[in-house]
């Protein structure tokens, strides 16, 4: 059994309503993956807005497996100090990582940032010394195009995070820094110019599988 964890901010737990892209990648490695395999973490829920909580499990399919480490507002600085018990307990075997944007937006800056990059991967090892890591970049986003200073560092950011990859992989542990879905539009894959709709789920979704099917020949490309 294959154990995908999903750790993520407001993009990967979603909120009340929505699949998720969480579903989207579990709908295409049930039909291309050819082995038994799951999602796991120590979460479950949505975010809801009305009560301002994650506590929802208004799914719009709820039929698939649900579990993930990802929150609204959280980020690397968030998660380090939780993945490595995360990893630990559910026994994850690859980490589909989506997270930066709000350590940058409000909590650290490009280069500290990174260091909790590097810290998170520690943790995580520390725990599961064999865990792959498929890694997603900060993806186009609102406040990036609308705030030069802003844009600027997740730019720096993208950049110390490729470096962060290519310095920490190993054969052993396997890290993957995925491209950025390549039609992504904040205008059209977003209901609010950050977080995804059925579109942006579906792009955010095909980024990481893309990058396993070349990367690790896991499952096939996203559409095929």
């Amino acid at each position: 059994m294959l154990r995908f964890m999903p750790v993520g901010d407001s993009q990967t737990i979603g909120s009340a309503g929505e699949h998720t892209w969480r579903y989207r990648l579990w709908q295409h490695l049930r039909d291309t993956y050819g082995g038994p395999f799951t999602l796991v973490g120590p979460r479950e829920t949505l975010y809801d807005k009305a009560t301002d909580s994650p506590t929802s499990y208004e799914y719009a399919d709820p039929d698939f497996p649900r579990a993930h480490l990802a929150g609204w507002g959280e980020g690397w600085l968030h998660m380090a100090p939780l993945i490595g018990e995360a990893a630990r307990s559910c026994r994850a075997d690859v980490l589909l990582v989506s997270l930066g944007l709000i350590d940058l937006g409000f909590y650290t800056n490009a280069q500290q940032t990174a260091e909790n990059v590097r810290a998170f991967v520690a943790e995580a090892r520390a725990a599961r010394p064999k865990v792959r890591m498929a890694i997603l970049p900060v993806i186009p986003n609102i406040r990036a195009e609308s705030e030069p200073d802003f844009g600027a560092q997740v730019t720096l950011f993208n950049e110390l995070l490729a470096k962060a990859v290519a310095d920490l992989d190993e054969p052993r542990s396997s890290l993957l820094l995925t491209s950025p879905p390549p039609s992504y539009d904040i205008n059209f894959d977003t209901y609010d110019g950050t977080h995804p709709n059925a579109s942006g789920e579906q792009k955010i979704a095909a980024a990481f599988a893309d990058a396993m099917w070349q990367a690790w020949g896991l499952g096939e490309r996203y559409g095929d």
